[in-house]
């Protein structure tokens, strides 16, 4: 039985493969700055997403875009701006979330663009 490292591992693998099927470039894959990590880095038409993938066995709690707090966004728009800084990069940056409820071995995706906004404060 897989352990929840593997099970991530595994949505973020169907996460790209999902992303790279409609022309996104992917980057980077669990890239961190400081204790911050973000799942996937792309670039799509012209814009660097920084995408969330939340896997989840079932919806019977909500579904798996609904656990992205405003912590956790708050965390991946500082980790966007620290990715932006270091590779020296001009894109506008948006923030997607790639919802993931896996039943045995199958995946039901949802690719959600522009998920949520960075806020000016």
């Amino acid at each position: 039985m897989p352990n929840n490292n593997q099970k991530g591992n595994a949505g973020e693998d169907f996460a790209i493969s999902h992303l790279l099927k409609l022309g996104y470039n992917v980057l980077d894959k669990n890239w961190r700055y400081k204790h911050l990590e973000v799942d996937i880095i792309a670039l799509h038409n012209n814009q660097l997403v920084i995408v969330e993938v939340k896997l989840r066995a079932s919806n019977a709690f909500g579904q798996p875009e609904d656990f992205v707090s405003l912590k956790k966004q708050k965390n991946l728009i500082k980790a966007a701006h620290a990715y932006v800084i270091e590779k020296n990069l001009d894109y506008e940056v948006r923030f997607d979330v790639v919802s993931i409820i896996q039943n045995s071995n199958e995946f039901s995706l949802e690719h959600i663009i522009d998920a949520f906004y960075p806020t000016l404060k």
